[in-house]
């Protein structure tokens, strides 16, 4: 919801711009995981006449590189570092250079990446080159993202919520995209290279995104604001926002993310002595304040990242060899997850249960921990400890729709939670904390995924 006196968003453009940014933020790291079985075969020591971008047996009988462990962990590190270095980054590099550079270098890295289908290469220099494409392309998205986001605190919160919504379907897309290589009928090596491409287009898309931004009257009109002007551009949207909700939850997922944001009615209520806004709030009072929260954050992703996608990337259906085990991992692993994990987070518009001041929510947590060793007994054929407890397909796709919904929801409601849990001014510190701990949650997963891989 825009301001009365501001210009209309004609057609939607700058809408759909946001979304297509979005999207564009987190295609690398998709399109990289969804095509570990290709990658995995190039590093088997497949030639590029029999490489596909997916085989029956796809862990292969070498995996001796642990790329999926790899390239999650060495995805998620970037992460974690440019979310740390982004108040050095903010001030000293232009903002459009943040997000053109970054956008420009993504491109290039993938390029070179789907150039590297046609380049007949032995697994060793395949895999190093690959890794450092992993690791740059993951740094100059974290940097994409975090711009992207400081533009959109000075739009109206339905334009931030299309951006999540183009992020959210950042891995449907990838995984449809494989699907679809997959089915196209033609060779190996061009439904890989046609693969590695679509998310080429999907960044040039962003790109001109990006470049029309200046050229609407609707987002110069918001983007050349003050920052303090946009701020109560946004208080007075949030209002409004909450002048239609019932009960103080959004009706509709288009307004979740930051309607609790800025959920002025239902405020901690401060102490009649208790100072108002006194230079910047402490980071150490904030902590205390949302630890907890935080703490849940931290476990959800490292139990997500621990298995997901190094240990369900593994396993393969217990069918006879035909179409469906060969559409088994992408379907039941990448786009079931990607699927129930966005309706996952989509249910935070509709309830928050259980509430900031519940002891469940840790409760919660800690059970999703089961999930490692579900995951570890399903039909992993690679394995030379445990053994296989589980080896029906039906096992493995209940698995991976309660794990699914259960992170996305989890994710959504400690995000949510935060805010909620601290005063109006120390809302951008807690934002923040909850930004880092979130990064802290994705690492400590990649790099548990070793553990459990070579307990299998």
């Amino acid at each position: 919801m825009a301001r009365g006196d501001a210009p209309r968003d004609s057609y939607h453009l700058v809408g759909i711009s946001f979304f297509i940014l979005g999207l564009g933020t987190l295609l690398p790291w998709n399109f990289f995981i969804t095509a570990i079985p290709y990658f995995q075969a190039r590093l088997a020591g497949a030639s590029n006449s029999t490489t596909r971008i997916l085989s029956t047996n796809h862990t292969g009988p070498e995996d001796a590189f642990n790329f999926n462990n790899w390239v999650t962990l060495l995805s998620q590190l970037p992460l974690l570092l440019f979310t740390l270095l982004n108040s050095f980054l903010y001030q000293c590099i232009p903002e459009t250079v943040r997000i053109l550079g970054s956008l420009l270098a993504i491109l290039l890295l993938f390029a070179l990446t789907a150039a590297l289908v046609k380049v007949d290469m032995s697994p060793g220099p395949f895999f190093s080159i690959t890794m450092a494409s992993v690791c740059f392309i993951n740094s100059f998205s974290a940097v994409l993202q975090g711009s992207l986001f400081g533009q959109l605190g000075t739009m109206p919160s339905t334009y931030s919520t299309l951006f999540l919504s183009g992020q959210g379907l950042a891995g449907i897309f990838a995984a449809l995209a494989m699907l679809l290589s997959m089915a196209s009928g033609v060779d190996a090596q061009t439904s890989a290279l046609g693969y590695f491409i679509t998310p080429c287009v999907g960044i040039l898309m962003s790109i001109m995104c990006y470049l029309s931004l200046p050229h609407l009257k609707f987002a110069r009109y918001y983007l050349a604001n003050k920052p303090s002007q946009a701020q109560a551009q946004e208080l007075e949207t949030k209002a409004e926002l909450l002048q239609s909700d019932e009960n103080g939850i959004p009706s509709s997922p288009q307004k979740v993310a930051l309607t609790l944001d800025l959920d002025l009615e239902k405020e901690p209520e401060s102490e009649p002595d208790e100072p108002q806004k006194s230079g910047k709030p402490s980071v150490f009072v904030v902590f205390q304040k949302i630890w907890l929260t935080a703490l849940c954050l931290v476990l959800v992703f490292t139990v997500t990242l621990s298995v997901f996608p190094a240990i369900t990337a593994m396993v393969t259906s217990s069918t006879s060899p035909g179409k469906w085990s060969q559409f088994f991992n992408p379907i039941c692993c990448f786009l079931l997850f990607n699927i129930m994990d966005w309706l996952g987070r989509s249910l935070t518009s509709y309830f928050l249960w259980p509430d900031e001041d519940s002891r469940l929510l840790p409760l919660l947590v800690c059970l999703r921990f089961l999930f490692v060793p579900l995951f570890m007994l399903c039909h992993v054929p690679q394995r030379s400890r445990l053994p296989t407890l589980f080896p029906q397909d039906a096992y493995f796709i209940t698995f991976m729709l309660l794990f699914a919904i259960s992170n996305g929801y989890l994710v959504s409601l400690t995000m949510c939670l935060a805010p909620r849990q601290v005063l109006p001014h120390e809302r951008e510190v807690a934002g923040a904390l909850m930004t880092f701990f979130l990064a802290l949650g994705l690492s400590c997963g990649a790099s548990l995924s070793f553990l459990f891989k070579a307990l299998l």
